[in-house]
């Protein structure tokens, strides 16, 4: 059963449509109510219908209604053992610094804890395999994610992998290209749906490389793109749409995606390490005596 409802509901809820959006934002508005009620007091609740009630579940990867009100009595089980969880994920203009360091830190724990609850490990492990054999990686992302984009490739460079990161459309798209089916496209992007991201990516898989996308969205157009799809669950806050919360999910999965190729590549990678630690150590500064 999917762990942190909340969070897969506020992902899929940019791409559902009408009546399904109606669903979701009337469950997250009540989670409480919507546990104690019928599938048709909830369809009568939200304006839809008990059809559209199944068709919502669905969507956010439940097989049934009893599974998501399961889902729904098991995130407010942890609120209840756990109060911190139960601080709103709003800050208002007028809210203190304890308020506001109070949603920061929660939100941002949440993200590093729900994506880890709910990410899908097989396809780590087989997004991992295929950039261990990948003649060559290129790793796509822009603004934020960006900086999660560069993440990886760094720590996949100092591995011994053949990778580089590509933060401009125009030159992502050039080396998309020049890709094929011995190599791989990782995609980063937190809503999914960054056309300078998409974009190159989409020629990526036309070239035939296979593709990641580690995304928030698993609806997203990224992820359609994917043959891996690596899913985040980080939740923003008011002025912090797109914030540290969403790197935080992002840099769980590289972290895990890398130790993983690290112990995919065997000697590979610890040779490579070995030789790479006395140059940076040479640059740090040592006190004198």
């Amino acid at each position: 059963m999917p762990a942190a409802l909340s969070a897969r509901i506020r992902a899929a809820e940019p791409s559902l449509g009408g009546a399904l959006r109606d669903v979701a934002q009337y469950i997250l508005a009540d989670l409480p109510g919507t546990m104690h009620a019928s599938i048709g007091d909830l369809a009568q609740a939200s304006g839809t219908s008990p059809a559209t009630i199944t068709r919502f579940c669905r969507a956010i990867g439940l097989e049934s209604y009893r599974e998501l009100k399961l889902a729904i009595a098991e995130e407010l089980g942890r609120a209840t053992v756990n109060p911190a969880l139960n601080v709103g994920v709003g800050i208002e203009p007028n809210d203190d610094m304890e308020r506001v360091a109070a949603v920061v830190v929660n939100a941002d724990l949440q993200a590093i804890q729900q994506t880890a609850a709910q990410l899908d490990l097989k396809a780590v492990d087989e997004a991992a395999k295929a950039i261990t054999r990948a003649r060559r990686v290129d790793v796509i992302g822009t603004g934020g994610s960006g900086t999660s984009a560069t993440e990886l490739q760094m720590r996949l460079h100092r591995i011994g992998c053949p990778v580089w990161v590509w933060t401009e459309n125009h030159l992502a798209e050039t080396s998309a290209y020049l890709l094929g089916s011995d190599d791989v496209a990782v995609g980063v992007s937190h809503t999914g749906s960054t056309r300078e991201t998409v974009e190159p990516m989409a020629i990526a898989r036309d070239q035939g490389a296979t593709t990641i996308a580690i995304t928030n969205r698993a609806r997203s157009p990224l992820a359609k793109l994917a043959d891996h799809v690596l899913t985040t669950a980080a939740l923003e806050t008011s002025f912090r749409h797109g914030g540290l919360a969403a790197r935080h999910s992002q840099l769980v999965v590289v972290d895990l995606l890398y130790i993983r190729v690290a112990q995919l590549s065997g000697d590979r990678a610890s040779n490579a390490l070995n030789r790479t630690a006395g140059i940076t150590r040479a640059h740090a500064y040592r006190e004198r005596s």
